[in-house]
């Protein structure tokens, strides 16, 4: 016991220690994690050899994750999810298995005997890290764009295909029909038993004890050991239980209550998981590097087929089909507990699932990199594939020549260069109030959504990009009258407000240019660069909010939100 709790200290100082390492030098936390696991295991300084001590937290660790991760999983969002987004997972976790089988077992990997290395490789393979991705693409402030949207569609739906498997895993060494039903049918009896109470049961209870966090803590953790037992006594594992009890609780009232009391617990021994793995991993020889190097190369390449093909064919774009993939060109920590659990039922060879583990690491710090720059890798990328024939969204319509951006004939008097929610917001107002006026409009954006959409209300479009020099000089942008930037420079990629003001005016002299500021200091830069007014969002909503305060003081805010409603019901706008 006392050595336990030594070794624990030792994870958790060792984890903090390299942690802060990883922090200033812009790298993964969970790759510090692994690290500190290697350096204090029996494979580095052997400060914790008990083998028992290893077991232990990180079978602790897991559930909790695999807890976590349940109750960030969103079913509503997944029924909801656009054919889009399902058809995008479908073909990536298709695709990607069956490549992922005919590549491991052709470098010589084992498929069946009691020996799974092919199968548990193929199916990590075909999982990304949620980690990694909602990180990066929190910081670029891309959750909420077209291919933030895909991306984080196709991590749920990746999600449920691991908890599938998941659930067939144990049968593997006897593969037969009714073995599977048996476990499939052990897994849904589970699930609707735990669903059926944490509708009808838990609420009840959480809702007595509301005030009293401590026990809405206790409650949760109760909860989850308490379905992780059960899935042990039905011949399932307890990390599945784990899985399925997060899943039950995130549809419930009190979910979000619940994620943010166990968020810190879920940290805590999330990194002792991480951490233990660490303590596995041997110094690799050369055929594990080896190997590490083919299975991060083939989650890449396979990853960039089977994401960006259905997307493409879907006619998503270019951009739009290139961005998923890069964002998903990485092994999840998700595939770290897959391959775990392979190891613990003597599944797959030690030195495969440490081949894994480093290409993990490999992948987590190359696709970090990737991920930050990956609308210039886009940019550079879209030339050479329309050089081998692939037509993005503004082929064929009226730009003949190589290398334009444009769409369909010249802008119009009036030019919208990118198009997000207030661009959405001034195309429904110019409807409601004077719709000729929408003859006289040209959008300028690359969301195929947008494209699709406004070309079907009959407005003029041009797909391209407007931080590219040759969109704006092929659109005609310099015969315009007026020019209105109405994206922020959060949401702007490659460009800015001042940049975008700078080279319009260069193109256009004498045009109107409306630009958008961020912040007040930006205004006066955006004079200077030649913008003839500059609009900023905070005083109109700062305005608004001050009419809602004299209403509710007046006694009349009810009558301000039927107006308001009323005003909603009317407008017919492209992005919600």
């Amino acid at each position: 016991m006392h050595e336990l709790i030594r070794d624990i200290t030792l994870c958790i100082l060792f984890a903090w220690m390299l942690g802060l390492l990883a922090h200033f030098s812009r790298q993964p936390l969970i790759l510090a994690y692994l690290i500190a696991g290697f350096c204090i295991g029996p494979f580095g300084a052997g400060w914790v050899q008990s083998q028992e001590s290893i077991s232990v937290i990180s079978e602790l660790g897991l559930i909790f994750m695999l807890f976590m991760i349940g109750l960030e999983i969103d079913l509503k969002k997944i029924v909801r999810a656009g054919k889009v987004i399902l058809f995008a997972a479908g073909g990536q976790l298709l695709g990607g298995c069956l490549l992922g089988v005919l590549f491991f077992v052709g470098i010589g990997l084992s498929l069946g005997g009691g020996h799974f290395d092919a199968v548990y490789l193929c199916v990590a393979c075909a999982l990304s890290s949620t980690v990694i991705i909602v990180k990066v693409l929190y910081e670029k402030r891309e959750l909420d764009t077209l291919p933030g949207r895909i991306t984080l569609g196709v991590l749920v739906l990746q999600d449920i295909f691991a908890i599938l498997f998941l659930a067939v895993q144990p049968s593997l060494a006897n593969l037969e029909v009714s073995v599977i039903l048996l476990s499939i049918g052990r897994v849904a009896v589970l699930v609707a038993a735990a669903l059926l109470v944490s509708r009808y049961v838990l609420p009840r209870l959480f809702h007595q004890i509301a005030r009293r966090p401590e026990l809405i803590l206790l409650g949760a953790l109760a909860w989850c050991f308490l379905v992780a037992e059960t899935a042990e006594r039905l011949s399932l594992s307890r990390e599945m239980g784990a899985l399925i009890a997060g899943v039950s609780l995130s549809t419930f009232p009190y979910a979000l209550d619940v994620t943010a009391k166990v968020t810190t617990l879920r940290d805590f021994f999330i990194t002792l998981f991480f951490v233990a793995l660490g303590m596995t991993i041997p110094v690799p020889g050369l055929s594990v590097i080896g190997l590490a190097l083919m299975i991060a190369a083939f989650t890449v390449v396979s990853r960039l087929v089977t994401t960006f093909t259905p997307l493409y064919l879907m006619k998503q774009g270019l951009r739009a089909s290139l961005l998923p993939a890069l964002n998903l060109a990485q092994i999840s920590e998700f595939s770290l507990v897959v391959i775990q659990t392979g190891v613990a039922d003597h599944h797959i060879a030690a030195e495969t699932a440490n081949a894994a583990s480093f290409a993990f690491v490999v992948l987590a710090v190359l696709s970090t990199f990737a991920m930050s720059r990956s609308d210039e890798i886009t940019r550079w990328a879209i030339g050479p594939l329309k050089r081998i024939g692939l037509r993005d969204l503004d082929h064929g319509n009226g730009h003949a020549e190589e290398g334009h951006e444009g769409g369909h004939g010249e802008a119009r008097r009036i030019v919208i260069l990118g198009f997000f929610r207030a661009a959405s917001a001034l195309l429904a107002e110019i409807e409601r109030q004077a719709p000729v006026l929408l003859e006289q409009i040209t959008v300028v954006d690359f969301n195929p959504n947008v494209y699709q959409t406004l070309v079907s209300r009959g407005l003029h479009v041009i797909y391209g990009d407007i931080s590219s020099a040759d969109t704006l000089l092929h659109a005609g942008v310099g015969k315009s009258e007026m020019i209105i930037l109405s994206v922020p420079d959060a949401l702007l990629k490659g460009a800015s407000n001042e940049k975008l003001v700078r080279h319009v005016r260069t193109l256009n002299p004498t045009a109107m240019i409306v630009a958008t500021a961020d912040l007040l200091s930006d205004v006066g830069e955006l004079y200077a660069a030649g913008a003839s007014y500059v609009t900023v969002t905070r005083l109109s909503d700062a305005h608004e909010l001050f009419t809602v305060i004299e209403a509710a003081q007046a006694g009349l805010l009810a009558d301000k939100r039927a107006e308001l409603d009323v005003r909603l019901g009317e407008r017919r706008e492209v992005l919600p």
